[in-house]
Parts: C-alpha cells; structure tokens; sequence
C-alpha cells in the first residue's frame, strides 16, 4: 500500500532522512521507532505533503504523492495524527470531528463516519457538545485518532500518540491502536515508547540519525539485544 524508495530530505544544509525505504502493507500495524532527532516526525511529514523530499519517491498505491499538495494526498486516502494532538480547543467535539470529514459532501457519508468513530470511541459520544480544550491529554489523543478516521482512509499515520500522557492512559492509548488494526484499519505509528509500539505491531523498523539501521518483525526486534539495550532499558 504505502512505499518509500531511497528518500531523502534535507532541512537548509542539514541531511535529515538519508535514502530510507520501506514498506507497509495492506491491513497492518507498522511502526517506526528512534531516538529524539533520528527522523520519525520528518518521515511522517514527507509522506502527508507537509515536507518536500529532496529526492525519491513516496507511493500510495503505486502513486506518487510527492507531486500532490495535502489536501490532495487526504482525498487518494491517508490521514495524519500529528504529534501533540492539535485539537480545536474553542471547538466542541464533534465540530472537531466534522472539521477531519471537510472533504466529504455527502452529509450521509459524514453521519455515518461519526456514528463509526463514536463506536471506536465511546467517550467522545459522551463528550460531544463538550469544549475539545476542556477535555484530559487522553481523550484529546481519542479525539485527534476519530478525527483522522471521519475520511475512511486507507492508512493513518499516527505521530507520537503517547506523548505527554500518564502511564494508565498510555496503556489505554495502545489498547485503543490495537482494537483499531484489529478492526482492518492500516497504521504507520511513530513511538519513541519502543516497548509499547513493538507489543502491538506485525513490523518494525528503528531509525537512527536519518537512516534505517534495523527492520523485522516486531517481535524479532524486541528480542534483539541491540534494540533491546538502546530502546528498551534492558
């Protein structure tokens, strides 16, 4: 489903992603793991438009979504969870979720979206009419995730979902990433929880200063003593 082929990017003089490849396939949970700094965000950035690679490619489906703008690349089927949330904070939830179906005319089609991601997320059903800046770190990480699914994508690029919260709602968190892979949804999550990100993946791939230094099955890559000493405080 999605590809990257020898990707670079370059921030001024700054080589930030070093020709990295990879892969994610239809119907899994891959997830890119690494130190602060090592490209995780930039990746996810190329790949929703929002950066330029200084070359090679980025395929959806075989199509080339360097020559499309954003708006375009949500219409051809990804959706991006951005690192730190960014909910509407003056918007109640569910204008925050309709804002995340603004491509969709069919009004049909939006009501259906949200009834689907209310069943993701009973909490949100809950909270509605209530002000998106009112709501806990967890549930703005809920609200953000419905957002991105009012489009029925093809795959969701999840950027540190974990960030900033408690060890309970981490753990709700990754409970939530897994019902959704188990549901068919296709994800690529950036983590720098390693341990968290690798329990519930099929894949992983760690980067490091811009380029892929290991890739595997999750579980193969958390038995790895490498990975597991640099990432995992074993």
């Amino acid at each position: 489903m999605l590809e990257l082929k020898d990707l670079n990017v370059h921030y001024g003089a700054i080589h930030a992603l070093k020709g990295i490849s990879l892969t994610v396939q239809d119907g899994e949970l891959v997830s890119l793991i690494g130190a602060n700094g090592a490209g995780k965000t930039t990746t996810l950035h190329t790949i929703s438009g929002l950066l330029t690679a200084t070359s090679g490619e980025v395929l959806l489906d075989g199509q080339d979504l360097q020559k499309a703008p954003p708006h375009t690349i949500i219409r051809m089927g990804l959706a991006h969870v951005p690192e730190g949330r960014h909910v509407f904070a003056s918007m109640t939830v569910e204008e925050n979720l309709r804002m995340g179906a603004y491509i969709v005319k069919e009004q049909k089609q939006i009501a259906a979206s949200l009834e689907r991601v209310y069943g993701h997320f009973p909490r949100l059903k809950e909270r509605r009419r209530q002000l998106a800046g009112t709501l806990s770190g967890g549930e703005q990480q809920m609200l953000a995730t419905g957002r991105a699914l009012m489009t029925d994508p093809k795959i969701v690029l999840m950027d540190e979902p974990s960030m900033g919260l408690s060890p309970i709602l981490v753990k709700e968190i990754f409970s939530i990433i897994q019902t959704l892979h188990e549901s068919g949804i296709t994800i690529l999550l950036v983590e720098q929880n390693a341990k968290m990100a690798l329990a519930v993946s099929d894949r992983a791939y760690v980067l490091e200063t811009g380029t892929i230094a290991m890739e595997g099955p999750a579980s193969a890559l958390a038995a790895d003593d490498r990975v597991r000493k640099a990432y995992l405080g074993a």
